[in-house]
C-alpha cells in the first residue's frame, strides 16, 4: 500500500511538474487522473483525439472511477500547449509515429502498476492508439474501446490529401462547442495516424489483438473535408469482423443518424446530447468477466 500510494503521487507530481513547463493552453489541457487509495483490480487508460486534450474523457473517466476502476487520461506528446499557433507557426504536433509508440508504451507500464487488469480506449486517433495497443501489446491490454476510430475516410480523396499534401490545415468545425485544442494542423502530423491504422488492420489479420468494443455513429461528419466523413465505417466494421474472429467477446456498436451524435461523441460540451449512453456502453463493456485472450 506505501509502494502504491508513493507511486500515484510520483505520477501526478510528475505530470504536474512537465505540464507547467509547457505551459498548457488551458486548464482544459491537463492530464486527468482518477485514483483510488489503494490498487483496482481494473485501470483505465484513455487516450483523446487529435489536436484536442483529456478534458474529452472528463465525464468517462469520472463514471469509470465512481464504477471502481483508477482511471489515467494524459495529455498527448505535443498537444495542449499554449502559443499563437498559425499558418506560419502550426502547433507543435510530431510527424514521428515512434513519439506516439513510446508514450503508449510507457502510459501502458504505469497503468500496470496500478491494478491487475488494463484497459485502454481512445477517440478518433485516441481509438487508433488504442487498437495499435491492443495489437501490440495483447498481453498487456485486456480489452480495448473504439470511440469512432480513425481508420481512414470513406472519400478516398481525403485519404490521398492527408498522405500527400504537407500543408497547414485548419479544421471546419474548428469554432464548435467545447473545442479547447489547436484550431489547425500540419498534415504529415495526421498523416501518421492514418499510416498506423492502415497498418494495424493488416496486421491483425494475421497476429492477436485483444477484445474490442466499437462505438461508431452515422452522424459523424469529416472536419477536413464536408462532402466527407472523418471515419470511413466500411473499414470500421471490417476490421472489427478481424477482430471478432479470434475475440468472439468483441462488441460493435453503431448509432442511428436521427440522434446526431457527431464525431466527439464523449461529451455534452462537444455536443453529444446523449453522452449517458457512450458511458453506459464503455462501462458494460468494461465490466464483463475478464477475458483470457
Amino acid at each position: 500500500m506505501l509502494n502504491y500510494a508513493l507511486a500515484t503521487a510520483a505520477i501526478r507530481e510528475q505530470v504536474r511538474y512537465e505540464e507547467a513547463e509547457l505551459p498548457l493552453k488551458n486548464g482544459q489541457c491537463r492530464s486527468r487522473f482518477f485514483f483510488h487509495a489503494r490498487p483496482t483490480q481494473t485501470v483505465c487508460l484513455f487516450f483523446h483525439g487529435f489536436t484536442a486534450a483529456p478534458y474529452q474523457f472528463e465525464p468517462l473517466g469520472q463514471a469509470c472511477f465512481e464504477a471502481g476502476y483508477n482511471v489515467l487520461v494524459p495529455l498527448l506528446p505535443g498537444h495542449g500547449k499554449a502559443g499563437n499557433w498559425n499558418r506560419k507557426q502550426p502547433p507543435p504536433l510530431t510527424s514521428d509515429p515512434m513519439v506516439y509508440h513510446r508514450a503508449v508504451a510507457e502510459w501502458l507500464g504505469i497503468a500496470k502498476m496500478l491494478g491487475d487488469r488494463v484497459v485502454v480506449g481512445g477517440l478518433s486517433t485516441g481509438g487508433t492508439l488504442a487498437a495499435w495497443a491492443a495489437l501490440t501489446y495483447p498481453q498487456l491490454v485486456d480489452r480495448a474501446l473504439l470511440f469512432a476510430p480513425f481508420l481512414g475516410h470513406k472519400f478516398k480523396p481525403v485519404d490521398w490529401l492527408i498522405k500527400t499534401l504537407p500543408i497547414y490545415f485548419e479544421w471546419f468545425n474548428k469554432d464548435a462547442p467545447g473545442n479547447f485544442g489547436y484550431n489547425g494542423f500540419q498534415m504529415p502530423a495526421l498523416r501518421l495516424f492514418l499510416e498506423m491504422a492502415e497498418d494495424t488492420v493488416k496486421q491483425a489479420k494475421r497476429q492477436p489483438i485483444s477484445p474490442i468494443l466499437m462505438v461508431c455513429s452515422e452522424s459523424d461528419p469529416c472536419g477536413i473535408c464536408k462532402a466527407a466523413r472523418v471515419t470511413n465505417r466500411q473499414t470500421q466494421r471490417q476490421f472489427f469482423q478481424t477482430v471478432v474472429q479470434q475475440q468472439p467477446r468483441s462488441c460493435y456498436h453503431c448509432f442511428d443518424k436521427r440522434y446526431k451524435i457527431r464525431h466527439r461523441m464523449m461529451t455534452q460540451m462537444e455536443g453529444n446530447q446523449y453522452e449517458d449512453w457512450v458511458i453506459h456502453l464503455a462501462k458494460a463493456y468494461i465490466a464483463q468477466e475478464e477475458t483470457v485472450a
